[in-house]
């Protein structure tokens, strides 16, 4: 430790630069960092889905349930299966133990689902469900438009609009809600087919080969190659109606001679409803570990790239977004940060003279910031709630270790000077080695003073399951801020002190004091610079002022509400 602040103190411009980089890195973390509004609680699952349409929940049960529920125990850290059976399809949980990769935990699934396929019916084939959580669905909207009906607009949504917004980074899937699903329906007559000695079988094989393209090879005319095909493929009622199902002594029997066909929905047990009115949409919902309002917004990008594809008159309206309450949530605890730094610097500027103790101690609150969240965005933790409430929790303890480190040093200084009777001025190297020790004599005081304070949080990192994802980012993000404290007070300060003790070497005639500071600050080289700068911060710290008194409802006709 006395090592590292010895270098610091010798090598002041590296560790100004350091912490010039760590501040632009640490607004580079604050923009990478994925924001939402609430932790992620939910269960470390695979969801398999298969469907079996037309069965009773018994039947499903039975051969699909059980047998796919059986299949995939015996998969590494499993740690409970659940099964739900329903009319026409089967949901399986799988939950895995927190320490298994979600996409690990996938690949192993669908491992399983290969030989476990072998048992099931025939026509049941199990998929996997997206790969996102219960937080996924991040966005609603509603496809709409004047002269088109449900079942046109719930084409578009499938054919146009999912597509396009499934091609999204960090989409993991649109599921299609409302509307009806477009069928070609062939309504058959039981009396005309009995008639004719056929079967509805018969019917549906002549449907199934009737509607496919056929392939040949090639004719060779005239030096060039034409490729021949069979185009079957259904296009119209008509392409149906036309469909030859058999034959009596050489008269084909056609579709339309035994059934009626025509357009319809396909049967449906739920609707979309939008302000009390049915309506067609979709739901985005993220992958997993995504950013929600960075999907947002290149899913809004998107719609709005592809809605000049859309026919005249279709819009694509959203009714949910997520961004809305992540920016409300995360703007107050934000706030709630900037208040209390506030609060937490002007007490320090009051309290904790001389003025440049004051403002090198003030230095410590926005560094141990950025640096949290460099190590969120390394560590992976999200910003959320919970997250910016260990650095809420934590303000008043990161100004502690550069207050008790800058009083040490500044008392040592005091006593080196009254020590010297002839009225001198200690050297610069000796003024360096009195701030070593006077930062080395603390030093470990201070870092103690962290492991206590952290100790209690053990406890949190020891928890399981639903209490540990929410509580953990709390305990993480008030031991980075506390890090970040003791490496600024550690190795920023004492330089720092140092520089301004040598400015004030420089002119030791000038007043002390704030204005002392001021007038020192502004002879200097760059003078139109740093009025320029000045002026910046008066304005800056003018507006986190009525922010401040905004937010306790004191002001509420300033004239300042227009920042």
């Amino acid at each position: 430790m006395k090592a590292l602040i010895r270098y610091c103190l010798e090598h002041r411009l590296l560790v100004f630069i350091a912490f010039a980089a760590i501040a632009v890195a640490g607004f580079v973390s604050f923009s990478q960092v994925p924001i939402d509004a609430i932790p992620d609680l939910g269960e470390n699952q695979v969801i398999v889905y298969a469907d079996w349409p037309g069965r009773t929940p018994k039947d499903v049960e039975d051969q699909v349930t059980f047998p796919l529920s059986t299949a995939l125990q015996g998969i590494s850290g499993v740690k409970q299966i659940r099964g739900q059976s329903g009319f026409g399809f089967s949901m399986i949980y799988v939950i895995f133990k927190e320490n298994v990769d979600f996409y690990f935990a996938r690949t192993r699934i669908l491992e399983k689902l290969s030989s476990a396929a072998a048992s099931l019916p025939q026509g049941v084939v199990p998929t996997l469900g997206p790969d996102g959580t219960g937080l996924g669905q991040i966005f609603w909207y509603t496809v709409e438009g004047d002269g088109h009906n449900p079942q046109e607009l719930r084409s578009i949504q499938d054919w146009y609009v999912r597509y396009a917004l499934a091609s999204v980074e960090g989409v993991s899937e649109v599921a299609s809600v409302g509307g009806y699903v477009k069928q070609y329906q062939i309504d058959v007559d039981p009396a005309k087919i009995y008639s004719y000695g056929l079967k509805v079988s018969d019917v549906v094989m002549a449907v199934e080969n009737g509607n496919r393209d056929v392939g040949a090879k090639v004719v060779e005319v005239n030096g060039m190659e034409f490729l021949i095909r069979g185009a079957g493929f259904i296009k119209s009622v008509e392409d149906i109606n036309s469909i030859v199902v058999g034959s009596v002594k050489g008269t084909p029997i056609r579709i339309k001679d035994i059934a009626s066909v025509g357009i319809g929905p396909d049967f449906r047990r739920g609707v979309l409803n939008k302000n009390g009115a049915e309506a067609t949409g979709g739901v985005v919902v993220m992958r997993y570990k995504e950013n929600p309002q960075a999907v947002i917004k290149r899913v809004k990008a998107k719609i709005a790239e592809i809605s000049a594809g859309l026919p005249q008159g279709v819009t694509i309206v959203p009714f949910y977004d997520r961004t809305g309450l992540v920016e409300e949530t995360i703007g107050t605890l934000q706030e709630a940060i900037l208040v209390e730094i506030f609060i937490t610097v002007a007490v320090i500027l009051v309290f904790a003279l001389p003025f440049t103790m004051s403002l090198m101690i003030s230095l410590t609150l926005p560094f141990s910031v950025l640096i949290t969240f460099i190590l969120m965005n390394l560590f992976k933790v999200d910003m959320h709630s919970m997250s910016l409430a260990g650095i809420i929790i934590a303000i008043g303890a990161i100004v502690d270790m550069g207050i008790v480190l800058t009083e040490n040093i500044h008392r040592h200084m005091t006593n080196s000077r009254k020590a010297l009777t002839d009225g001198t001025l200690p050297s610069l190297a000796e003024d360096t080695d009195t701030i070593h020790r006077g930062a080395s004599e603390v030093a470990g005081a201070v870092l103690g003073a962290i492991g206590t304070t952290l100790v209690p949080f053990m406890a949190i990192f020891a928890l399981q399951g639903q209490s540990a994802k929410l509580f953990h980012p709390v305990a993480y993000t008030k031991t980075f801020v506390l890090l970040g404290s003791f490496i600024t007070a550690i190795l920023l300060l004492p330089p720092l002190y140092l520089e301004f003790h040598a400015l004030k070497r420089r002119f030791s005639g000038v007043e002390t004091g704030p204005a002392g500071f001021l007038m020192r600050f502004f002879s200097g080289k760059r003078r139109t610079f740093k009025i320029i700068g000045a002026v910046g911060i008066a304005a800056g710290v003018l507006v986190l002022v009525e922010r401040t008194l905004r937010y306790f409802s004191v002001t509420s006709a300033s004239p300042w509400h227009a920042l």
